[in-house]
This record gives C-alpha cells, structure tokens and sequence, in this order.
C-alpha cells in the first residue's frame, strides 16, 4: 500500500471515530447530561450539585427498590443497591476493582447483599442491558463483568450491537432469540421505569451510584468509592443492627 494510501486510510478512521464520540455526546446531551470533569456523564442540572449544595433526598425505610438481580443471601442484614450503566467508565472500575473485595469481606459470609439495577445513559447501554436481561439468572454477573471488562471494544466498535451478540452468544443465548431480546418493549420500558424512579424518587445525579440499605437507614452513596470507604460505609450499617 503506498503512504499516500495509508495517510487517507488512516484519515478516514480517525474521522470515523471522531464522529462517533460526537454522536454519543450530542445523544446523551439530548437526554440531559453533561461531561464531568472525570470524563463521566452527569445530569446537567445537578452537574454542580456539589457548589450549589443541593439537600440529598431521604429515602424512606419502605421504598420499594428494584429487585431483579440479587447477589448474595436474601437474609443479609444490608443490602447495596448499585445503579450503573454499561458504558459508564467508574461502573466499569467499582465492578471489576472494588465488587470483588465486598464479595470476599461481606457479600460470602452473609453480611450483604447486591442488587444490581442498569440505569443506561445510551444506546449502546441499553442494549447491554436488553441482553443482560435474557441471559439464564445464574449467568447474569458473569455476563455483566464480561461487559464491563470488555467496556472499551464494543463501546468504541463502529458496530457496538454485533460486538454485544456476539458476548450473548458466548453466554448460551441463541442469535435469534438475543435479537428478539433488543426489542423486547416491556423489558426496556421496566429498564427505563427503574431508571427514571432512581433519577427522580432517589435523586441520582450520575453513575455509578448506590444506595446502602438496612432496617435502620437507606443512604444514597454517588460516585466510585474505594473497596475501604464502601466497607466503613457497610459496617456503620451493621453495626446499627
């Protein structure tokens, strides 16, 4: 190939994903959100919640929170309720750094719970979690850290939808049957329900964010966290049991 040749390939490509990243960010701001300066996305009216000192919400003991996918023991006397999207870079971090370690520490001896609940800020998110959804319930957290690990390959991919189907194939779900799942209308209406219910009735700002729930308290966490802030966090909540 001659170097006039693979200058305007390499033009072409370069342009290509350029493009890409615009359409993303005009797509989430069109639904509200903005940059922040982590390279995450917020909503633009609590963008600078932090400045302007807005109250946080309280979350009464009764909420009915989303129950869908549980890691854990039923029984836990604390439950972590994470609100994430797929394409979220901090989701991608807690999920694969920090879940882990509150597997070893609480979640296998009994002392907490995981209540997974994907809140996606895009297209590509939502996918993800269309076909999450189908996946056998016993695959479920395996498939997330799947996409989660492989954030960066389909979320920079010129085809995101093909990349997603072909990690739903590896985890036993047929062609056809995950291209039904992408357009399951009730699954993506529940999907948006639970997200804009946490916008609204919890007052989550960004992603990833949580809620600490026990008998005594529901505390709204935003933001990653290190493995040893969440465990102070947890362990408040225990000790008040």
């Amino acid at each position: 190939m001659k170097f006039e040749q693979i200058i305007k390939t390499f033009s072409a490509s370069v342009a290509g994903i350029l493009v890409y990243l615009l359409a993303g960010g005009f797509y989430l701001q069109s639904k509200g959100f903005v940059s922040d300066p982590e390279g995450g996305f917020v909503l633009a009216n609590n963008a600078y919640a932090s400045e302007i000192k807005m109250s946080q919400k309280e979350i009464p003991l009764n909420y009915a929170f989303p129950q869908n996918h549980v890691m854990g023991e039923n029984t836990a006397p604390v439950t972590l309720y994470e609100y994430s999207s797929f394409g979220c870079f901090h989701c991608a971090d807690f999920h694969l750094q920090v879940l882990p370690e509150l597997k070893k520490e609480f979640v296998d001896k009994g002392l907490l719970k995981v209540v997974f609940v994907p809140l996606p800020l895009d297209k590509n998110s939502m996918d993800a979690a269309l076909l999450a959804e189908c996946v056998d319930e016993d695959k479920y957290f395996s498939f997330i850290e799947v996409l989660f690990k492989k954030q960066r390959d389909w979320g920079m991919a010129f085809n995101p939808q093909k990349v997603l189907l072909q990690y739903a194939a590896l985890s036993g779900l047929e062609n056809e049957k995950a291209k039904a799942c992408l357009k399951n209308d009730a699954t993506a209406e529940r999907i948006l329900k639970d997200r804009q219910a946490g916008l609204s009735d919890l007052g989550i700002s960004g992603t990833p964010s949580f809620v600490v729930s026990s008998k005594s308290d529901n505390e709204l966490v935003e933001g990653f966290k290190s493995f040893d802030e969440f465990a102070s966090i947890i362990q408040a909540h225990l000790d008040e049991q």
